[in-house]
This record gives C-alpha cells, structure tokens and sequence, in this order.
C-alpha cells in the first residue's frame, strides 16, 4: 500500500529546531502557532520551497544554474511530497492595468465573447481581433489615455492651492523651492508681474500665462542680494508651472521629485473615451444591449445574472458556451464573498485577502488533483460569513483530489481541518518546536500550546464595563464608492470597531473618508499623501461636526515599511541610530576614526560594496520572477571586514542586526534610546523578529505593528485619534490580546481608536460597533447596526449580529 503522509526529516529552516514530522495527504492540514512560531517556515520555507526545488530541477540546466544561488530548504530528507501550489498573502503588483479580470482571466473569456458574439455596427465588414477590446495592447488602448483611462492634467486650483498669497509669497506651490523657486519669481517680477499682490487680485490673463505658458522668454535679472554680497545680474529663463510640473513627473529620475508633482495634477477621465480606456471600433460593439466596459464595471453577481439567459441555451454555438464558463467561474467567486467586485476593478485596489481568494478560485477551476495546495491564512480580511463559504470552496479542493496545507489562526478554520501541527511554545528562538501532529482533538493534550486554550476554552469572557464618550465626531451626507449619502457617528475617548462583510464599505468609511476629513481639519494634507491617493475619487461630505476636539490624526495600515531587502526593522524604528552611536563611541572604533555613519549599511566605506550593503543580490531568472540570494562577499553581514573589527561587548554591528528585538532588549538595556524602541516593540508581540529582518520577510499584520510601535514610542500630546485596518490580520488570538492591551491602553490614556475587524473578539471587547452592510458592494454601504456590543449582537438584519452573539457567548468562536 502506497504511503498516504508527506514525512519531514530534519527540518531546520529559520527557527524549526530539526524537526521530525508526518502530514497527511488528501486532507486539510491547519499550521497553528503564535506569530514567528515557525509555522510559516515549515509549510512554506520548507515544504513548499521543496516542491519548488523538485519542479525547477526538472526544468533547463541554464535556469537550474540560477536556482541554485538561492539555496535549497534546510532539511535532511521529505518524502511523500506532490507537487505544490502556493496561495500567498502578497500585495499586488503596484500597477493599474492589472485589475480582478486580468489576475482571474475573467477579461480574455469577455473578450473573447465580444470578438466572436458581439453586436456589431450595421456595415461593418469584419470582426475584431479579442486584443481589439483590451486596454492593455496597442489595438485595443484608446490613443489619447493609452488606455489608462485618465489623464494627468494641472489646473489653477491644483498650482495655487492658497490664492489670497502672492507669488512672492510661494502662491504657486507647485513651484520647486529653495534658489529655483527663487529664480523662477524674480524673473516673473523682470517680465513686469506684480509678485506682492495676492493672487487672486492678479488679471486672469495674467494668471493664466504665468501659470499655462508654453513660452520660454530669456530676461535678465537683478536679484536683490543681503548686504555684502555680489549683485551680479543674470540671464533667467522662465518656465511656467504647468511645464514644470509636466516635465518633472515625465524626466525626473527623482522618486521623490516626481511624486511630490504628482500632488499637483488632477487625474480626470479622458476625454476621448469617458474613462473607458478603449477605441471607439471596440467600444461600438455591445452584448446584450452593453460595450465592454460597461460589463468590466458591473459587480461579478450583477455580470453573472445578465449572462444566465445566455449561458442556459440549449446550443452549442459561441456565445452560450463562452456565458457558461464566465457564469460558473463568476459563481466560485461569489460563493467566495467575492460578487460585489468588479472585473475592471484594478489590483491595487485589493486587499491581500481579496487577491488571494481570486487565485483561489481560479486554482478551483484549473480542475488539477493531486496537488498540495499551501495556503497563507486564507480567512484573512474575511467576515465570519464569508468564512463560510471558503471552508466549503476548500472541501471542494480537497474532494477534488487535492491536499490543503493552511498555516491558519481563525480557530474556526482550524476547527474544521483533519489534521493540526501545531508549532511552537513561543516565537522566535522560543519556537520552532512541533508540540502537536495529529488529529485537532489531540491538541487538547499538549499543555505547552498558546493554541490549545483559544481552541478548547468555553467559558464565557469576564464582564467589562463600557466606557462612556466624551464626545462624538459626525459626519453626514458621506457620498464615496459604495457609501451613498451616509451619516456617521464616531464616539470620542472609546474603542470603535467597524464591522461588515467584505466589500461593506468600512474601509472606504474609515481609512478614506473618516482619515481625509480630520487630515483637511488638521492642515495635515501634503502633496505626498494626494499622490500616494492616486487618481482616486474624494469623498464628498455635506457637512462634519466634531472634528476640533482632535489635535492629531494617526493611521497604522499593512502597507509594507519598504520594498528592498535594505529597509528593514531596525531603520524604520529608528534604533539603529542608536545603536550606530554606540558602536562610534567605542575605543577602539575612536582609535580608527569612525563617526556612527561608519556602520551605517547604507554608506560607502562601511558597507560591503559587492551587495552595496543589502546583504542580498538580486537573482534574475529569465521566464521566472526574480529573487534574492545571499552576498557572496560578505555572506549576508551587509559590512566591509574592517566595520565588523570594531566590537561593542564582543558583539559585532552585524551581530547585533541579527538579534531577535527580545535579545537585543536584554543586550541594548542600559541604552535609553534603543531600550525604549525594542520596548515598545516587545508591548506589540513583535519580540520575536530580528533587528536586521529586510521588510520583504514581513507580513502587512507585522508591518502595521511595527507602525504603531514607532508610533508608540513618541510622546503624545493632545487627543489623538488612531485608526487601524484589520490590525489583527496574521496574528495569533494569544498576540491578539498582546496588542489589544496595548491599544485599550491607548484609550485609557485619553484617546480614541477606531479599528476596521473582522475578529469577533476583537469587535466584542470594543465600547462601540458600527456594522456596515447588509451585503457587499451595491448591497452594502448602509449603516445597519451601532451600539454597543451587546447592542449590536442582538440587532436584527445585521449579518454580524449573530456571530457577534455567539461570540459573547464563547471567547473562541472568532
């Protein structure tokens, strides 16, 4: 009889202590343990990155060269092991053209049915190609837009946000600073402008040529100089704003540059095609009554419905069978929790949960069987309802003939599975134990398990007294996405959770509309944060009362801290600088010399100049994605051999990135500075990481914690108001309750603290509930409950309610 289990010998990836493990095959396995545990190192730095190895050895020698600078997994020996597919928690590529249809090949099944059933124009001698009706290809994009379907334009509001200030004043904000934007207004006042008169005072002629002119007249200038100094006239030539702004974004190799003028253009639909981003021949093609892209922009469920009638013929000619594949796929992906999306709706946009339950159904109707699927808590960003619907998608990949490995901390999930490896005690070093393979049953016998008490505890939580507001914070007639004319009340000095099914609408309530308001009341507003916001629409709000008793705006996302291996724990926090100090005020380092920029990774002479002080190289793979492989020079240390001669308690700087923050607390302790940084960072359950982990290795839950444990650590004056998405996203229930306590802190202190939640626990701990719904999308955007938890539990047509109840009930149904 064939063996049915994947046997793991001696794996010691990361923290896995050399591990013995059997898993069994066609089964649904949970990965349990508190974050950094390991859990993740065995299902997908070891087993998946086994099945990788495998599948790449099979493939040319010339791509097998390459894979080897990677490294194979640390383990003696897997056998049992079929291939695997991987379903990650990872953003998105940050490109608009990549959008639900493209990630799902939803768009190419359209098009298809456009190209070959479409409706078209009387006259027409020939059908279009399917390229003919993508945006993304040369035949398809409309020529003005480059099927983008916005352009990039500057308007007089945009250049001079403040227009009671004159140009000598910087009303043209949008001007450089410093000697350019000097320049630029001493040569308007050499043409003859009035630069001490307010702008608004300015002939509207005049305004419009300074700030609009495609000339470029050279004067010359006789700048007024301090005392002293050489009045020495010269030739200026003058470039008005909108060229400036234009070419900067379009030739500036400057990051920063270009996204600081991006802050000035105003991105509107184009002209040419109204934002539908294609040729007008695609566009005169309709099926049943539509182009194209009004279908791209119908929410799935609405597409699925108009394509029925279609799909149910009884024919076999083009058109019913390509509806029949669109409808059954659309429907995987609504019994997801996933109807309310749109097809033209771009990737960017998406939560990691969002992306990865449209690969999931993707790999549902990809029909292979006898694969192991490793999944990356899969109920991320998912409403208890529509966990639901993904434990019944996942039986029916395993029914399929398929394997599902699920590192998972949803305990409903985990509830579910056939099989737990449970992993721990604790993270990091603490870690990397197996404490249970077996049956979830099992799991009630190993007394060493955070998980088994969250999985196994029925009694109910202790009473809490619900803290009373100190006031409330307003908003009316919010109109965005799929809030339509919405009122809001938000409770000041409590602890608000913002709940809903996916797509309900909190986010865009609370991270969009609820963070743009107070940041316009605070005069927060930067060119930056409007170009980080893209072309995307803003709110519009008939009115907010409330907003004075806030002095300071903080909001912690799951956005990563950087995108290089060179931007790590260490540097965001700020300790590092600390520590640099350090090492410089050492003898010997003071013998040699060496300032505290001596030991920055960063810098030419203390790095090591083969990786540039990345520790890493980047690893091109032809037909596959790209990676990192260690520095052969300095083996991953980051630092020139002479750096790592200077050491600080036999410890050298490399030594001390490679700490985990609960090391580097007890190492760094007599170091105010650092201590308070690794402080705060052990208070948020992170004391596990290690200083120098690149931010390519973190989770978004451990980006968002490293957020606020940054932001933890300074002084806070005033009532500040915290906003939090999904904090608990990646997290254990055990650091769950680490962060809470750390967040109800924040309250105690006098603040006030909304989080977007979908755990249970977390949204019954709370002072106050706002449940948006019923559904998602066009369904949702109404406000159906707000109260208190109890309130809120008990309020009919709510989709939280019930679970909300239970969970009130029993502190481990979350």
């Amino acid at each position: 009889m064939a063996d049915s289990y994947v046997r793991v010998r001696g794996a010691r990836e990361h923290n896995l202590r050399t591990i013995d493990v059997d898993i069994p095959r066609d089964a649904l396995v949970a990965f349990t343990g508190v974050s950094g545990s390991g859990k993740s190192s065995l299902a997908f730095g070891t087993l998946y990155a086994e099945a990788q190895r495998r599948y790449f050895e099979s493939v040319a020698p010339y791509a097998r060269r390459l894979i080897h600078q990677v490294g194979a997994p640390k383990v003696d020996d897997i056998t049992g092991l079929p291939p695997a597919v991987a379903l990650e928690q990872r953003r998105s590529a940050p490109t608009s053209r990549s959008s639900v249809g493209t990630v799902t090949t939803l768009s190419n099944t359209l098009r298809m049915l456009f190209s070959r059933a479409g409706d078209y124009p009387e006259g027409t001698a020939e059908r279009l190609d399917s390229d003919a009706f993508s945006p993304n290809t040369a035949a398809g994009a409309c020529p003005e837009c480059h099927g983008l379907g916005t352009v990039h334009r500057v308007t007089e509001q945009s250049l001079v946000p403040d227009p009671a200030l004159s140009i000598g004043e910087g009303a043209i904000a949008a001007w450089p600073g410093a000697w350019q934007g000097k320049n630029l207004r001493d040569i308007l006042a050499a043409l003859g402008h009035d630069i001490d008169r307010p702008w608004r005072e300015l002939p509207q002629a005049d305004r419009d040529w300074i700030l609009f002119t495609d000339e470029q007249p050279v004067v010359t200038v006789h700048p007024v100089r301090d005392v002293g100094r050489i009045q020495r006239p010269y030739k200026g030539q003058y470039m008005s704003a909108r060229r400036y702004v234009l070419h900067t974004f379009a030739d500036s190799k400057s990051e920063t540059l270009r996204k600081r003028v991006q802050g000035f253009m105003v991105a509107e639909p184009c002209p040419v095609c109204a934002g539908r981003r294609l040729r007008p021949e695609a566009l005169a093609v309709t099926f049943e009554g539509q182009d194209i892209a009004g279908l791209a922009g119908m929410p799935l469920g609405a597409l699925a419905d108009l394509l029925r009638p279609t799909a149910e013929r009884a024919d076999d000619e083009v058109a019913p069978t390509l509806a029949r594949d669109l409808v059954a796929r659309i429907e995987v992906l609504t019994e997801l929790g996933l109807g309310y999306l749109s097809m033209d709706r771009p990737s960017p946009t998406l939560s990691a949960g969002e992306l990865q339950r449209l690969r999931l159904a993707t790999q549902l109707r990809s029909g292979l069987f006898g694969v192991v699927y490793v999944l990356d808590e899969p109920s991320a960003g998912l409403h208890p309802a529509d966990t639901e619907s993904l434990l019944t998608v996942l039986g029916r990949l395993k029914e399929a003939g398929n394997s599902l490995f699920v590192v998972e901390h949803d305990m409903d999930v985990v509830r579910r599975a056939d099989w737990i490896v449970d992993i721990g005690p604790r993270a990091g070093e603490h870690g990397g134990q197996v404490l249970h393979s077996g049956p979830v049953a099992g799991l009630a016998d190993a007394t060493a398990s955070a998980t088994r008490r969250f999985l196994f505890d029925t009694a109910p939580p202790a009473a809490r007294t619900v803290r009373r507001p100190a006031g409330t914070l307003t908003l009316r007639g919010v109109t965005l996405h799929n809030l339509r004319g919405l009122d809001a009340v938000f409770p000041l000095g409590v602890f608000t959770a913002v709940t809903g099914v996916s797509g309900s609408g909190k986010s865009t309530l609370v991270t969009r509309v609820l963070a743009e308001a107070v940041r316009e009341h605070l005069g927060d507003g930067t060119p930056e944060e409007a170009a980080e916001a893209g072309p995307m629409a803003r709110a519009q709000l008939s009115g907010a009362e409330g907003l004075a008793a806030i002095d300071r705006l903080v909001r912690v996302d799951q956005k990563p801290i950087g995108r290089t291996p060179r931007s790590n724990l260490a540097t965001y926090t700020g300790l590092f600088d600390a520590v640099r100090k350090v090492f410089a005020a050492t003898d010997a380092a003071r013998a040699r010399g060496y300032t505290a920029g001596r030991f920055s990774f960063n810098v030419t002479g203390g790095r090591c100049e083969t990786c540039q002080g990345e520790g890493f190289v980047a690893v091109e793979l032809l037909f596959l994605p790209g990676t990192y492989a260690p520095c052969t020079a300095c083996h991953g240390a980051r630092y020139h051999p002479e750096t790592l001669e200077i050491t600080y308690r036999d410890r050298t700087v490399a030594d001390v990135l490679a700490m985990t923050v609960d090391t580097a607390a007890d190492f760094l302790a007599d170091i105010p500075a650092a201590a308070r940084s690794l402080r705060t960072l052990q208070d948020v359950g992170l004391g596990y990481l290690r200083l120098g982990q690149p931010a390519t290795e973190l989770s978004g839950g451990e980006a968002q914690r490293i957020k606020l444990a940054t932001e933890l650590q300074r002084t806070r004056r005033g009532h500040t108001l915290y906003l939090l998405d999904e904090p608990t996203t990646g997290l254990h229930p055990a650091d769950t309750e680490v962060l809470l306590r750390q967040l109800h802190g924040l309250v105690d202190a006098g603040h006030t603290v909304v989080v977007v939640e979908h755990d249970m626990g977390v949204v019954a701990g709370a002072d106050h509930v706002i449940d948006l719904g019923p559904g998602g999308g066009a369904e949702g955007g109404r406000i159906v409950a707000a109260g208190t938890p109890a309130e809120v539990a008990d309020a009919p047509g709510s989709r939280t309610a019930a679970y909300l109840a239970r969970r009130r009930a029993r502190p481990d149904a979350s």
